[in-house]
């Protein structure tokens, strides 16, 4: 019984799998796609047309379809620029993921992803100020970074211990933003990763204001 229980405490929640699995197979797709037996690369193409997140379409620019304008804040973070861009968001999900779980339960955790998400966008459509598309989950795991680094200082605070660590991971991660758009030469979305920081721990403030404030366990737990 020792074991089981370990590893129902370990193993991602079906919440989790579920949306990296959507994320990881789209991703499958367009790259199968692209590949020389196939030829289909028009794939990835037209579901950033559709999907992608366009400044422009907030300045008169007419959609593709009746709605794109509101979808587009939640589905540009399900498509990717290629397999490793993909990877890289959901390792990260997968490792930040748990103690969101714990903390707002399934369903709170897919709201929490979708709220980041929105943020992201939509610090992305305040500070970028191109028309230039943008695509990825990094807004939404930035989210869970916010909550996660706000849950730490919340905890440290109540048993009165130094909140030097979660600071440091925050420069951290705004070093590591400025390192990327370098390498990366400016083509990183760092208004959307900084939009869903601040919706994440916005949320975790709004949520869970004190080290208690958790989602009800499950009656199968019991």
């Amino acid at each position: 019984m020792t074991q089981n229980f370990r590893a129902s405490v370990t193993r991602p929640a079906p919440v989790v799998l579920g949306l990296v699995g959507l994320c990881a197979l789209l991703e499958i797709a367009f790259t199968l796609a692209e590949m020389p037996f196939l030829q289909f690369d028009s794939l990835r193409r037209v579901a950033i047309v559709h999907g992608a997140f366009w400044p422009g379409l907030l300045a008169g620019w007419e959609p593709v379809f009746p709605g794109q304008r509101v979808t587009m804040f939640l589905s540009y973070a399900f498509l990717h620029g290629g397999f490793l861009h993909m990877a890289f968001n959901m390792l990260l999900l997968l490792h930040l993921a748990r103690q969101s779980v714990a903390r707002l339960g399934q369903g709170g955790f897919l709201l929490a992803f979708a709220l980041c998400a929105i943020g992201g966008a939509a610090g992305y459509w305040l500070l970028n100020g191109s028309e230039q598309p943008m695509l990825g989950a990094s807004g939404a795991v930035f989210g869970f970074f916010g909550m996660t680094i706000f849950w730490d200082i919340q905890v440290r605070r109540k048993i009165g211990l130094s909140i030097d660590q979660p600071i440091r991971l925050m420069i951290g991660l705004a070093v590591m933003n400025v390192l990327l758009w370098f390498l990366v030469s400016g083509m990183l979305a760092w208004e959307a990763h900084l939009g869903g920081f601040v919706t994440g721990a916005l949320l975790a403030r709004i949520v869970t204001p004190t080290p208690g404030h958790r989602a009800r366990p499950d009656l199968r737990d019991r």
